[in-house]
């Protein structure tokens, strides 16, 4: 064999060693490209199936608006003062308590579905007849269940809150506010705040 013929042997040996090459590296990239856009669409189509379909027996916007209005049009629960401050208190001499009256301004009952607290130092009972219910916390630190306690029109009941000033230890010194919630079905929630200046 010449000099000239392994040359040109050589030669067309790497140009089809290097079009298999282009032609291989083009498969892998268009086979990477049509795998990324199937799993994208494949999780796309989960995605989509696992969305809740409308509810058949939900009711429409327009029925929730107007049930809204004619609720809060009806009954509305009201306090006598939403805001109350215990001065100066010592965690020396123990918890504190303050009772807030409540009442249902409206002409139609209103149902206290929840009440809870906005700091684990705090705890909140429903006094109504005279009787307290179960004292409930800060969500997430104690269970909040729904309690459904309805309030008649023009009656009155109580939100009973005690402060425990030593919860938080020294690092509860000097002066805090916490407010307590009662969820009903009147419209927005009612809050009750109070606030103190604590000492050791």
């Amino acid at each position: 064999m010449s000099k000239s013929t392994t040359m040109k042997s050589g030669a067309s040996t790497r140009k089809a060693t290097g079009r298999q090459a282009a032609k291989s590296g083009f498969t892998r990239k268009t086979k990477f490209i049509l795998g990324a856009g199937a799993l994208i669409l494949g999780l796309g189509g989960l995605v989509i199936a696992a969305r809740p379909g409308p509810a058949t027996s939900s009711p429409t916007a327009v029925e929730l608006v107007r049930a809204s209005a004619a609720n809060k049009s009806s009954s509305r629960l009201t306090a006598t003062r939403t805001s109350f401050s215990f001065g100066p208190i010592s965690m020396a001499s123990g918890k504190v308590k303050h009772r807030y009256p409540i009442t249902n301004a409206g002409t139609e009952p209103v149902v206290i579905s929840k009440l809870y607290t906005s700091c684990m130092c705090t705890t909140a009972a429903l006094v109504k007849g005279g009787k307290a219910g179960e004292a409930f916390g800060m969500p997430g630190h104690t269970p909040i269940p729904t309690i459904n306690v309805p309030i008649n029109p023009g009656e009155e009941a109580f939100v009973e809150v005690i402060f425990d000033p030593a919860a938080h230890g020294p690092a509860g010194v000097g002066p805090i506010e916490r407010v307590v919630t009662l969820e009903n079905n009147g419209g927005q929630p009612l809050e009750l705040a109070f606030a103190a200046l604590v000492s050791p």
